[in-house]
């Protein structure tokens, strides 16, 4: 269809259009137009007229996670939603906020904090909008604690394939009516829907904050004596840092002392790993100092600061092909297409090899790589230095499934990928829910104009 058709009949509904550029394109296709709706309403339009002339819609907010997930099959209007960044509605007495989905979480953190709350999730990923945190599902370290966003998700407005406005829950946190959309969008690379704005629930913001870090340089030294908190005994004996993990670890998750996130950074197998464990709230240095003596009988050096460490809360940098561990490869800037990053997901029965396994793997193919992530939540993030070989990285990619999804309990997924190295990966392995998963997109989106293809199978 002619440029000119399409950009008349957004221009007539209201809406800005101008032509796709280079810095536009999702997973490696283009789109021939950009919208940039300024409301729900606005959105509703764009897909109407996507409807009428058969295109796909692709939606994005701060473009930061755009070459994450399969590439789509097809991308006719990218959906951005920059423009739809109105001031978050802090209802403060409720401690309930609504936000457009183009505002990003810092800027909804500044508008928060100013009425001494926040939403309880480090974003991993600077830039992210409230429509792209919801739509990758993705949190950091206080997950453990506080949940997801899709835990604190209490109401959300969508629009769907034919551009009906939907929404569901509402503004106060004990609402049931409806249809729960946001636990169905949330995570679904908005391959059902866009959303348009969405209502949290808050928390107060912490009276206090300390950190717990303590670093394994070398194998831990066998001890005479066993050590033991509140009756519980640790076992010091190990030799290496997973065993040395393994030992203090659940105490540490299972303490009354109330940790808020356990976050674990291992820059490469042959150098120190780093814990860092995060208490908020009433007494916290107190309770960290507990936390310390507990994480003391295994981890020697453990010590209380005031700060997190300087790779809290982010994800892992790849370590340089031929470099030290942990410093960026050249090209290995933030949405650059060269970043290799993989999910790893486990039980707590199996924590050691959540971060044992990317390692072993990693020896296996040949490659260096960075582990960081909850030690608490089981949820790890996995960086390769960019330009790592496709065949090498698909190799670490099978041996890693073949650790971590023995049995059915692990997961792994492949975030982002070159374009050479994606088309030999199945970036998504074994998916359960798949069957439920397609009946689901039928529903919601039967001609597949929402993001077709971004998700498992094709979906």
């Amino acid at each position: 269809m002619a440029a000119r058709d399409v950009g008349d009949a957004l221009e007539a509904a209201g809406v800005a259009v101008r032509a796709a550029g280079d810095g536009d394109e999702v997973a490696g296709v283009r789109p021939r137009w950009v919208a940039l709706p300024e409301s729900a309403e606005e959105i509703a339009a764009v897909m109407r007229v996507c409807a009428a002339h058969d295109l796909a819609a692709v939606a994005t907010g701060g473009g930061t996670k755009l070459h994450w997930g399969t590439p789509p099959d097809r991308c006719d209007v990218l959906v951005d939603l920059c423009c739809m960044n109105r001031p978050p509605e802090h209802a403060a007495g409720d401690l309930v906020v609504r936000a457009q989905a183009g505002v990003t979480v810092e800027a909804l953190a500044r508008a928060l904090a100013e009425g001494g709350q926040e939403l309880a999730l480090d974003v991993p990923v600077p830039g992210t909008t409230v429509g792209g945190l919801l739509a990758t599902g993705i949190a950091g370290p206080r997950r453990f604690r506080h949940g997801t966003a899709r835990d604190l998700l209490i109401g959300v407005t969508v629009v769907l394939a034919d551009g009906t406005i939907a929404k569901s829950g509402g503004k106060v946190v004990k609402n049931v009516a409806g249809y729960d959309l946001g636990k169905l969008f949330t995570g679904s690379y908005g391959t059902l829907g866009i959303i348009a704005d969405a209502t949290f629930r808050l928390h107060p913001l912490p009276a206090a904050r300390a950190w717990v870090t303590a670093t394994v340089e070398r194998p831990v030294t066998e001890t005479a004596e066993p050590y033991v908190y509140e009756g519980r005994t640790l076992d010091t004996t190990s030799t290496d840092v997973a065993a040395s993990l393994r030992a203090v670890i659940p105490a540490v998750t299972e303490s009354p002392l109330e940790p808020s996130a356990v976050e674990m950074d291992w820059p490469d197998a042959e150098g120190p790993c780093t814990v860092a464990v995060l208490v908020e709230g009433a007494a916290a240095a107190e309770r960290a100092k507990a936390l310390c003596a507990l994480m003391g009988g295994a981890l020697s050096d453990a010590q209380v600061t005031e700060e997190p460490p300087p790779w809290w809360g982010r994800l892992p940098e790849p370590p340089a092909p031929d470099g030290p561990p942990g410093t960026l490869g050249e090209g290995a800037g933030a949405g650059d297409g060269g970043e290799i990053l993989l999910e790893v997901r486990n039980i707590p029965s199996r924590l050691a090899g959540s971060f044992v396994g990317p390692l072993t793997a990693a020896r296996e193919a040949g490659v260096r790589a960075a582990v960081r992530g909850s030690l608490a939540s089981h949820v790890f993030h996995v960086a390769l230095p960019p330009g790592t070989e496709p065949r090498r990285v698909a190799a670490f990619t099978g041996g890693l499934r073949a650790h971590m999804e023995t049995g059915g309990d692990g997961r792994v997924v492949v975030l982002a990928a070159p374009q050479e190295t994606a088309r030999r990966l199945d970036r998504w392995g074994h998916v359960g829910a798949l069957p439920l998963m397609r009946r689901v997109k039928e529903r919601f989106d039967p001609d597949r104009r929402l993001s077709p293809s971004r998700f498992p199978g094709g979906i």
